[in-house]
């Protein structure tokens, strides 16, 4: 379902029964009611975590390659239902606050995903990062392996820093707040290959240290508006182009995310079922915002009154009132509203200031409304998206060489391919069960297909459950 775009289980009723179930060596597919019914049974196992554990694992043992450079970054999924009371985050796509449920996806150097964990109440990058994301990195990299993990802004944290290159891990990040423009005879251009991409960047460098005293190397990258864009890192052994490259390849990872969600419907509901969550989870206390937006239209009032009591000042006619307490004198009224209003602001201060910045949610909500979207089959289905997704990749690898365009339309051939009509003829004599595709729609689709076919025969992959292997014929292309 997931190569042939089949976003929910109700768009399997558009479906041929039974040439899809023929691929799954079934009389036909299952139906909808069928097909939800299973998705409930795994989740009743309660052991996607497991399963999904266990695809990292084999990911990062077929290409560990790959793993030098990790990204991530969260990503939020909106909830538009009305049964259940999510916590709401900052959805940026949408340039609002919505109820949602925040991934941190973990993605290789090529932007293949390694594996993601779902943030309880929507927590921030850098507590996922330090409780989650990076001790099941440690536990499926082992405890030797040094990766750098890259991320942006939001993880930004000098003491954070320490405890990565304390925990093994070096760090690739963009410089969070304000700093002083380096002089512009300082960078110059650089030309060079990074992961099979030629890229030339004005670039310079120097060592820096951070608040808390840790010494890290800044790279900076000027464009032509003659903005600088500051990148900080632990790395030393690497060139300042590759660090400038390996950083800005971090919107690989962006692609990947809308990729996923127009093709792989990432953020699809998969069930409408919810669970209690923990109560004692503190979130903002909105009683502290109520008091602040009292506070802020207070202080707006006195900047007001402030300036109509300087504007009266400097316009005060000498001849009338000569002195200072004459003319506070004539303007007693609105210097005892100044007076009124700095008290007000002096109060709400003390207030702010009783209030805790955190309260648990479940002195916020009435009993038994504290819950989260159910994860078991979601992290299920997820987990088949992810690899789909990958076997896409590794097919559209080898269809590289092959196909000029590749990088342009290399996944529009695929999922040209993935839909394309086939004859199954098993040869149980042979051993074989022969996949002969139908032509495609021009000879050079069919010649690039017909490579990719001899790849896959040579892999001698068996049909599952069967002996039988499979052999890929290609179009039959016509003179």
């Amino acid at each position: 379902m997931a190569l042939l775009r089949v976003r929910t289980p109700e768009q399997l009723q558009g479906q041929a029964p039974g040439e899809f179930g023929r691929c799954l060596g079934l009389d036909r597919v299952p139906e909808v009611k069928t097909l939800r019914r299973k998705l409930a049974e795994l989740a009743n196992q309660r052991q996607a975590t497991a399963f999904h554990r266990s695809l990292a694992a084999h990911w990062i043992a077929q290409d560990a390659e790959t793993l030098g450079f990790l990204y991530i970054d969260g990503h939020v999924r909106p909830y538009h239902g009305h049964k259940h009371r999510l916590p709401e985050t900052h959805v940026a796509r949408r340039r609002l606050c919505l109820p949602a449920t925040t991934d941190f996806f973990v993605n290789d150097a090529q932007a293949a995903p390694v594996f993601r964990v779902t943030a309880p109440g929507n927590e921030k990058l850098l507590q996922m990062l330090r409780h989650d994301i990076l001790p099941e990195l440690r536990r499926q990299l082992g405890p030797e392996r040094r990766v750098t993990v890259s991320f942006d802004r939001e993880g930004w944290s000098p003491a954070f820093f320490a405890e990565l290159l304390q925990a093994g891990f070096d760090v690739l990040t963009y410089r969070k707040g304000k700093s002083r423009r380096w002089p512009v005879k300082g960078f110059s251009e650089v030309t060079g290959g990074v992961a099979g991409r030629k890229v030339t960047y004005t670039l310079a460098e120097k060592r820096v240290r951070l608040a808390n005293g840790l010494r890290l190397r800044e790279v900076r990258r000027l464009t032509a508006t003659g903005h600088q864009t500051a990148i900080l890192t632990s790395r030393t052994d690497l060139s300042a182009l590759e660090l400038a490259a390996r950083m800005f390849a971090r919107w690989q990872q962006e692609n990947f995310f809308r990729y996923m969600r127009h093709s792989f419907a990432l953020d699809a509901l998969v069930t409408y079922a919810a669970e209690p969550a923990d109560p004692t989870r503190t979130v903002p206390n909105p009683a502290r915002k109520t008091v602040q937006r009292r506070l802020a239209a207070v202080r707006r009032t006195l900047v007001v009154q402030e300036q109509a009591y300087g504007a009266q000042a400097l316009a005060n006619p000498e001849g009338r009132r000569p002195t200072m307490r004459g003319f506070k004198i004539a303007h007693g009224q609105l210097a005892q509203a100044i007076r009124t209003l700095r008290a007000t602001i002096a109060r709400l201060r003390g207030r702010l200031q009783a209030l805790p910045a955190r309260v648990p949610v479940g002195e916020l909500q009435p009993a038994g409304t504290v819950v989260r979207l159910a994860p078991e089959a979601k992290l299920v289905t997820d987990s088949i998206k992810l690899a789909a997704y990958r076997a896409e990749t590794s097919l559209l690898g080898l269809l590289g060489p092959h196909y000029v365009r590749t990088e342009e339309e290399g996944r529009a051939l695929l999922r040209e391919l993935f839909t394309t009509p086939a004859d199954l003829l098993p040869d149980e004599g042979a051993g074989v069960l022969r996949v002969r595709l139908h032509t495609l729609a021009n000879p050079r689709s069919n010649q690039a297909v017909a490579a990719l076919c001899e790849a896959l025969t040579a892999t001698e992959t068996c049909f599952p459950g069967t002996p039988l292997r499979l052999v890929y014929e290609p179009p039959v292309l016509q003179p």
